[in-house]
């Protein structure tokens, strides 16, 4: 009875039509669901999972008596900085640290991207813990040159510093490593991976002197001279990834309750905890996940496991490198006290203001819908490709007076052979935009992007008119050709949430249309629908991302490619090997 209740429903004509308008509504739910985060009911203040870290609980003695030590410190390297011989400024950073009694290694490295030669070479010392057996250890980055590309005065200056200070101090557990990169991108993911003997040896030589596991890292970006006013928490990685939230609390905690200074994230410095600054700042964060490239030292850290943020003192104000210096004292005393690596508090999160967040539990199922849409979808149209022949051959049968029996015994047999070789070619095809970009010079990128961009958007005009006809496809292989799609995408963005929640939200609300596009004959509508996906294809959103942000294209693109090579950025693969097929055979299915 089940059987034949399952089988009347699956005719019924209504149930057919069921599945457009469920699969808007889910895309319509996503939508929402996110949008309703910033509601207190949806969100939760932060909290400390790890209680062995105890943030705040000790009293800091760094103080103004080493602030004499940071100005000399400072104006021994001002003049040196300014230079462009990176060997004397590490020469004199290597002087000091031995001056200390610091063990100190060097290390040169060249990443090529772009064509063009990424160099430099690493000092950075290392501060045997009096209470451990170098088994485990805890690290501090100064670059030599900021996030902005100035010079890291105060940054470099403190650094030294704190090495000379905490070398005094014998309640260490574990051991301290000072880093100090040429820059903030490359340097830091140098040493990283050589750290972790992931390094490939003809572009970067190995570290001569090596602790134990890193437990934890802080990346301080200084480069003012000036007391300031606030506190920036820089905590996007590579790809997404994120630092455990314990480490982000624990240093806002230490920052705000303890030294009094505002932390704030996602550069929303005047947070008023409305809900359009909750808001904003959740879309910032998404905006930088998605892209997926590194936002400071401390993203070459997240690959390997390894929890870190950036420091960024922001503004004027009346705090000075003293109360800098104990908020890093503080957080390296709570890092001191660990007993295992992190791992209680969460790793998938999404901050809306300092000390409210959102866990992935709350947040997955906004994109886990805009993923089932195109799941629904695709099984729609392999059902619809079904009875496309069915009703033809039915007809016929009618035509020539056949029993009834026989018309309804009609047996649908899908043509699969055109279909899944459209769908094969379109993902194959993605490399060549992937592999271009990605081993093009850098004045040579913005031309071959332009070049990308017209030879894709004629490509769907092509193989509609001039390469299809000649293989005559019906209206089921059209169908089969789009469900096949709908398909792969649909798996593609489900699992990429899991890893990347951001960007399968961002890809899946740029291609939700595709699953819509294309249901009617009405010419006006099939046109129509093809000027709303040009207007979203992958090339025009860059161009217009770009143009509405005001940065350069060739910039951005040069970025990409030294994403790809140095920091292993995957965004490239998900914007060509997913959304670009999808696209095509989206715009094929409603040209044909």
């Amino acid at each position: 009875m089940s059987r034949l209740l399952a089988l009347s429903l699956r005719r019924d004509p209504r149930v057919q039509k069921l599945p457009p308008y469920l699969s808007f509504l889910c895309v319509l739910v996503g939508l929402v669901w996110l949008l309703l985060l910033p509601l207190d009911d949806y969100a939760r203040k932060t909290y400390i999972s790890e209680n062995a870290l105890l943030p705040g609980q000790v009293h800091t003695y760094f103080s103004g008596s080493e602030s004499h030590v940071l100005r000399a410190y400072r104006s021994e390297l001002e003049v040196l900085a300014s230079e462009e011989d990176q060997t004397r400024v590490n020469d004199k950073i290597e002087e000091i640290l031995k001056g200390l009694g610091v063990k100190v290694g060097r290390q040169s490295y060249t990443y090529n991207a772009a064509g063009r030669a990424h160099n430099g070479e690493n000092v950075y010392g290392i501060l045997q813990a009096p209470r451990g057996d170098a088994t485990e250890a805890i690290v501090l980055v100064a670059a030599i040159r900021g996030l902005n590309g100035q010079v890291n005065r105060n940054g470099v200056a403190l650094a030294l510093t704190l090495a000379r200070y905490f070398k005094r101090w014998s309640l260490w557990s574990k051991d301290i490593i000072i880093v100090f990169p040429p820059d903030s991108e490359t340097g830091t993911q140098a040493w990283v991976d050589a750290y972790h003997d992931a390094h490939d040896p003809r572009n970067v030589a190995p570290l001569p002197l090596k602790s134990g596991a890193l437990q934890g890292a802080l990346a301080l970006d200084y480069p003012g001279v000036d007391r300031f006013s606030a506190l920036q928490i820089i905590y996007d990685g590579v790809n997404g990834q994120l630092p455990n939230l314990d480490l982000v609390n624990s240093v806002g905690n230490i920052a705000s309750g303890q030294m009094g200074i505002t932390g704030f994230i996602q550069g929303m410095r005047h947070h008023k905890g409305t809900y359009k600054h909750r808001l904003t700042t959740i879309f910032r964060g998404m905006v930088k996940q998605s892209l997926g490239n590194s936002w400071g030292p401390h993203s070459s850290f997240m690959p390997y496991h390894v929890d870190a943020v950036t420091l960024q003192p922001y503004g004027k104000g009346f705090h000075d490198e003293m109360a800098m210096g104990r908020v890093i004292e503080g957080s390296f005393r709570s890092l001191n006290n660990l007993l295992e690596h992190l791992h209680q508090s969460f790793f998938f999160y999404l901050l809306m203001q300092r000390d409210r967040f959102v866990s992935i539990g709350t947040y997955l199922p906004s994109a886990m819908l805009l993923a089932a849409n195109f799941s629904i979808m695709a099984i729609y149209l392999w059902v619809q490709s079904g009875q496309v022949d069915a009703d033809a051959k039915k007809n016929a049968k009618k035509q020539t007076k056949a029993p009834a029996t026989e018309v309804a015994a009609v047996t649908v047999e899908r043509s699969l052979v055109l279909p899944v070789a459209i769908v094969a070619i379109c993902h194959a095809l993605s490399a060549v935009p992937l592999y271009v970009l990605n081993n093009t010079t850098a004045p040579l990128l913005p031309t071959a992007f332009a070049a990308l961009a017209a030879i894709s958007t004629a490509a769907p005009f092509v193989l509609s008119y001039a390469v299809l006809p000649v293989y005559k496809p019906t209206q089921q292989q059209i169908l089969l050709m789009k469900s096949l799609s709908l398909l792969v995408l649909g798996m593609a963005l489900s699992t990429l949430a899991t890893l990347n929640f951001s960007l399968a939200f961002v890809i899946g609300v740029l291609t939700a249309p595709m699953s819509f596009v294309g249901l009617s004959k009405n010419e006006s509508l099939r046109w129509a629908s093809a000027t709303l996906l040009t207007l979203l294809a992958p090339a025009t959103v860059i161009y217009s991302a770009v143009a509405g942000a005001g940065l350069d294209m060739g910039h951005l693109l040069e970025q990409a490619s030294f994403g790809w090579t140095v920091w292993g950025m995957y965004t490239p693969i998900v914007v060509w090997t997913i959304w670009w097929p999808a696209w095509t055979i989206s715009m094929v299915s409603v040209l044909c």
